[in-house]
């Protein structure tokens, strides 16, 4: 029996005529001793739908995960009535496109005939409108079904003790797990099996001996609180990852995370200063799925940023033992982000790598693009390597806990991304930044996604950097002179990198406006904007003497440097940067010591 939607799709699975071996990976029952065919052949695609659209026109479909007797269908059908949603148990819809019971398909075709088309009836399922869709417990245990839910609907887990199990299947024989041995055993294997997969759905509800009613509305209150994290993908010749950006990413970062692991074992790297606030809620996140996770911690600041610190932690992690498909994380700013990156490109050759960055700088700038690096005696970031991540979570809420001053370095880069090459965003910023910088969690997530998918578009068009103008380089505007004044004082954390670039863009400005490329207009837009805020936007406003000449030479180590030639991105106006070597060393010593810098 099959409906109008379903009709092409009949005969698409081969015949079923004999009885596959049980997958492997699953806890399988003893199947019979039997030459016979099975009546008729398995065809699970007939999926009989008698059901309309619901009251919902918009929207995604609810599936519920869980182990037998956790109540996906009981909760499912009154979660369902209260959203105006149809239910749909697909167990049922199985049995009913088999033609026989759930026990009779695992004896007549076995676990993995049934897994199969079990996957193939949970795709047709949500392909349609949005539902409430009750889930067999092991169907949450194919990766691809599970990458087929985060697509096309909200997984919800609920997650019950042992012994509140153990009452709800008494007795019950249509279970064929249940009857390979003990409830007990086959519960406790199964708990220790799939809890760390289930833990991957979107929200998790703990159930007890609570009644339905009860249940549900957790259920429901659960739904109403969470927001799935925005996703920013950044697509570039040879990969792919996403920037993940949300509110209590971290402590999500388990679930978020297991499916682009090559293994379920991490290296984390992080500081002493984030730890305390982070880690062990990581650890916690990423152990709830099954993974293995260790940590160093290094020193913050960017002096960790440094030859001794980097062979410290490669001997660590090689004292340890590692194989090649352990994934570094990083946890932290954008020192660790960088340190972090380049032991993960260097060590074995290169190991998988994940950001989580934890500041605002961080999680607009360097934690998107792949650059990584350590800084040398002769200036920052001269040794280093592209090395993409496999994911970025930007955490939002990470942020609450930041001093203004780290939340004016990162912001600074945010105005940078505005004044290269979108205008619009630079005026977002000015009628949002003192949000931004008053913590706002909305104002926060938005100029981080505009941040980021600024950046990420330049990095797709020129990964690394190798556009002979314009291109990547664009997002060095304010660097040359920001690095410059780093570096005067030593990386030594008197003047942060955003702080820096904060001043360096009303320099470049103000260069540009001298060699007569920029209306003087927007000097003072600028200028006006970063002082509005109370942010650094000139030489003047530090409390150190920096000489021309120390600056000038900093200038001609930069790594920009070409052919001896310094390499400035200048701008045409708000949103109109560019690349150039054609600045005279004399306009760029006049506008220094108008700035402040003294002879």
């Amino acid at each position: 029996m099959t409906d109008s939607a379903t009709t092409d799709t009949v005969g698409v699975f081969p015949l079923l005529y004999v009885k596959l071996r049980p997958m492997s990976s699953r806890i399988s029952i003893p199947q019979p001793e039997t030459t016979d065919p099975p009546p008729v052949p398995l065809n699970l695609e007939r999926i009989v739908r008698t059901h309309g659209p619901g009251l919902l026109q918009t929207g995604r479909s609810i599936v519920l995960v869980g182990l037998m007797g956790a109540g996906k269908t009981t909760i499912g059908r009154m979660l369902a009535t209260r959203l105006g949603l149809p239910f749909v148990d697909a167990d049922t819809e199985i049995e009913r496109a088999a033609g026989c019971s759930i026990a009779d398909v695992f004896r007549l075709y076995g676990e993995a005939a049934f897994r199969d088309g079990e996957r193939r009836v949970i795709r047709r399922l949500l392909e349609g409108p949005p539902m409430v869709l009750a889930t067999g417990g092991g169907a949450f245990m194919a990766a691809d079904t599970r990458a087929l839910v985060r697509e096309h609907a909200i997984s919800v887990w609920l997650r019950c003790p042992l012994p509140v199990l153990l009452r709800r299947v008494a007795g019950r024989t249509h279970r064929p797990l249940l009857n390979a041995a003990s409830p007990r055993d086959v519960l406790e294997k199964l708990i220790a099996i799939r809890h760390p997969v289930y833990a991957e759905a979107d929200v998790t509800v703990d159930c007890g001996d609570n009644n339905v009613e009860h249940t549900t509305t957790r259920v429901m209150e659960a739904l109403a609180l969470s927001r799935r994290p925005l996703r920013l993908p950044v697509v570039l010749e040879k990969s792919r990852y996403d920037v993940v950006i949300g509110a209590d990413l971290i402590s999500r970062a388990g679930a978020l995370l297991a499916p682009l692991l090559p293994r379920r074992s991490v290296i984390v790297i992080t500081d002493e200063t984030v730890r305390p606030l982070y880690l062990s809620k990581l650890l916690a996140s990423l152990e709830e799925t099954g993974i293995e996770a260790r940590s160093i911690t290094v020193a913050p600041g960017e002096q960790t940023k440094c030859w001794t610190t980097y062979e410290d932690v490669v001997d660590t992690i090689l004292e340890g033992g590692v194989e090649r498909r352990t994934a570094i994380i990083a946890l932290g700013g954008g020192v660790v982000g960088d340190l972090a990156g380049f032991v993960a490109a260097t060590t074995l050759r290169g190991l998988p790598f994940i950001q989580i960055p934890t500041t605002l700088l961080s999680q607009v700038d360097s934690s998107v693009g792949g650059k990584t690096g350590i800084n040398s005696r002769w200036g920052k970031n001269l040794i280093g390597a592209f090395h993409q991540p496999l994911c970025v979570l930007a955490d939002v809420s990470s942020l609450t806990t930041l001093p203004r001053r780290e939340l004016v370095a990162g912001y600074a880069e945010i105005v940078k991304a505005g004044l290269i090459g979108q205008e619009s965003l630079f005026a977002w910023c000015e009628k949002h930044g003192a949000a931004v910088l008053a913590r706002d969690p909305e104002a926060l997530a938005e100029a981080v996604r505009q941040a980021c998918a600024f950046k990420a578009g330049v990095v797709a068009a020129d990964e690394r950097e190798e556009q002979k103008t314009d291109g990547r380089a664009l997002l060095n505007l304010g660097h040359t002179f920001g690095h410059a004044l780093e570096a005067e004082l030593g990386y030594d954390g008197r003047l942060l990198h955003g702080e820096a670039v904060s001043i360096g863009l009303t320099l470049a400005f103000s260069l540009s406006v001298k060699l007569g490329l920029c209306p003087q207009e927007d000097l003072i837009r600028v200028t006006r904007h970063l002082e509005s805020l109370k942010m650094p936007a000139h030489v003047s406003d530090l409390p150190y003497r920096f000489r021309i000449a120390d600056l000038m030479a900093h200038m001609q180590r930069d790594k920009k440097m070409q052919d001896g030639k310094l390499s400035f991105v200048l701008a045409h106006g708000i949103g109109k940067a560019f690349t150039t070597r054609d600045v005279p060393e004399e306009a760029v010593r006049e506008v220094l010591l108008a700035d402040g810098v003294t002879s």
